[in-house]
């Protein structure tokens, strides 16, 4: 059983007997001497669908549960539903827009190197790559101007809104990190 400080995003725990998926967890460093930290986690009860807030400290253990992995590729968008191709076997994974948080903002058509958390022969949620390539599809015109550190709103091919560098142009490809929301470098 894995300390609660070792999990991460996408894991799957048993809490009470049913299994949960961790979406998003804070944590939270008390301020007084002796005091432990303190790990704030979202998860999505897999029966009914339900978040559920726990809070454990950072030694707390907990029972994790083994789901399988399979590497998917982003197919395309169907109304609500978000659908992705297992690339061993070409079987599809239906996600509604709902159960994607942050991983909206980097879904393009074709994304491979996605990591499916599987339940029961269903999608539970998707692990990103670290970092995407994405097209800058408004943005002011570049600067050339040396102006260290200066940037600029650009919006994504995704919609999704970042800062880049001054030099950056619209149409060009900028790698994003995912972890971080923030761009990297040009492609």
């Amino acid at each position: 059983m894995p300390k609660v400080s070792e999990l991460k995003k996408g894991d799957v725990v048993d809490i009470n007997g049913v299994p949960h998926i961790l979406k998003t967890y804070d944590v939270r460093n008390p301020s007084s001497r002796g005091a432990s930290t303190l790990y704030k986690m979202r998860f999505n009860n897999l029966k009914t669908g339900q978040k559920v807030d726990e809070t454990f400290k950072s030694d707390d253990m907990i029972k994790e549960i083994d789901c399988p992995k399979v590497q998917v590729m982003f197919s395309y968008i169907d109304g609500e539903d978000y659908v992705f191709m297992n690339n061993e076997d070409y079987s599809q994974y239906l996600l509604n827009t709902d159960e994607l948080e942050d991983e909206k903002k980097y879904l393009t058509e074709g994304l491979g190197g996605i990591t499916a958390i599987l339940w029961d022969d269903q999608i539970l949620a998707i692990e990103m790559p670290t970092n995407v390539e994405l097209e800058i599809v408004e943005t002011n015109p570049g600067s050339k101007s040396s102006g260290a550190g200066r940037t600029k709103p650009a919006k994504l091919s995704t919609g999704y809104e970042i800062q880049v560098p001054e030099f950056i142009e619209p149409n060009e490809i900028v790698k994003v990190s995912t972890l971080t929301g923030k761009f990297l470098s040009r492609a």
